[in-house]
């Protein structure tokens, strides 16, 4: 029996198959699954600014992508995935913000979803799938089980990628 596993802003969870991860309201910010179907570990990080460099307060590395998505790789492996083995897949990084969208209030969903692919590239670790950008808000179910990344959002339904 498998059981859903909430995953809150600026925060990272890990399962064992068969259980869910799921992340709710995600507008500028990025969810980042990640998952090792052999060792059947899956991660997810809701991700809300995109490097911990620019920010004065980093004691939160599940904040950033950069530490973010090296912090759940490290706790998968040591659980027992292989990043061998682990694939991502990506939502959110919605332009939530009216205005200028060289503003750096306005692009931070679009900076988040680079921080995101610049990271996960530095790693190896390859993006299967994606749903990121346009200007609605998300909610993701991650299955375990079969990989499968379901994104909800209002007005748009549901689909699996």
């Amino acid at each position: 029996m498998s059981r859903e596993v909430v995953v809150n802003i600026a925060d990272m969870k890990i399962v064992y198959k068969p259980n869910v991860l799921v992340t709710y309201a995600l507008g500028s910010c990025v969810g980042v699954c990640l998952i090792d179907k052999i060792a059947g570990i899956g991660g997810m990080l809701h991700v809300m600014l995109p490097y911990s460099k620019d920010a004065i307060n980093i004691e939160n590395k599940y904040k950033f992508a950069d530490t973010g998505i090296n912090e759940l790789i490290k706790f998968m492996e040591h659980r027992g995935a292989n990043r061998t083995y682990i694939k991502a897949k990506i939502a959110g990084g919605a332009q939530m913000f009216l205005g200028n969208s060289n503003s750096s209030i306005a692009s931070i969903g679009y900076r988040n979803v680079e921080a995101v692919k610049k990271t996960l590239l530095s790693l190896n670790i390859p993006i299967i799938a994606e749903d990121t950008g346009m200007n609605y808000g998300r909610t993701i179910r991650f299955y375990t089980e079969t990989g499968d990344l379901i994104v909800d959002s209002i007005n748009k339904g549901k689909k699996k990628i």
